[in-house]
C-alpha cells in the first residue's frame, strides 16, 4: 500500500512539473499575486539576437534553429513556452517561442532570432521587458496580431 501512495504522489509531482505551460502560467499567477500585494517592480533586461551563424543547428528542444522565425532563447522560462517582449526604448513588442537556452555572454537575459530583433527595433542589444505568458494569453494575443495584420 505504501509503494502505491509513493507511486501515485511521484506520478503526481512529475506530471505537474514536465508541462511547461502550465508550469509558466502557474509561475505567471504567483508573480500577479506578488506584484498586488508587494508592488514589485520590474528591471528592464538584456536582449540581444543570433542570425546567420546559428541558421540550421539545432536547438535546445531538438528543432532547427531559423532566424527568420519568431524565436528567442532564454536560460531559464520553459522550452516551448511564449512570452511578450518589449523593446522599452520604442515600446514595440512582440510574442516569441522560447525554444533554445542562452545566452551566455555577460548579463544578457534573452536571445532574440534576427526576425524578432528586427520587428522590435534591436540592433546589438537592447534594453527589453520580458512577460511569460501562458498558452491562453500567447494564443489571444497571436490571434489579436493576425486580425490587426489583415487591416
Amino acid at each position: 500500500m505504501n509503494k502505491l501512495i509513493l507511486a501515485v504522489s511521484f506520478f503526481v509531482i512529475c506530471s505537474y512539473f514536465s508541462n511547461p505551460i502550465q508550469s509558466a502560467e502557474a509561475s505567471r499567477r504567483h508573480s500577479v499575486h506578488a506584484s498586488k500585494s508587494h508592488k514589485v517592480k520590474h528591471h528592464p533586461s538584456i536582449a540581444s539576437w543570433y542570425g546567420a551563424e546559428f541558421h540550421g543547428k539545432k536547438t535546445a528542444n531538438g528543432e532547427r534553429y531559423n532566424m527568420y522565425a519568431m524565436t528567442a532563447a532564454h536560460k531559464t522560462l520553459p522550452l516551448s513556452s511564449y512570452a511578450e517582449v518589449t523593446n522599452l526604448k520604442n515600446h514595440r513588442s512582440v510574442i516569441v517561442r522560447i525554444n533554445d537556452r542562452g545566452p551566455f555572454y555577460g548579463k544578457r537575459a534573452l536571445d532574440l532570432s534576427y526576425a524578432a530583433a528586427r520587428e522590435l527595433g534591436i540592433r546589438g542589444t537592447g534594453s527589453v521587458h520580458i512577460t511569460p505568458l501562458g498558452r491562453n494569453q500567447s494564443m489571444a494575443q497571436l490571434n489579436r496580431g493576425k486580425s490587426n495584420k489583415r487591416g
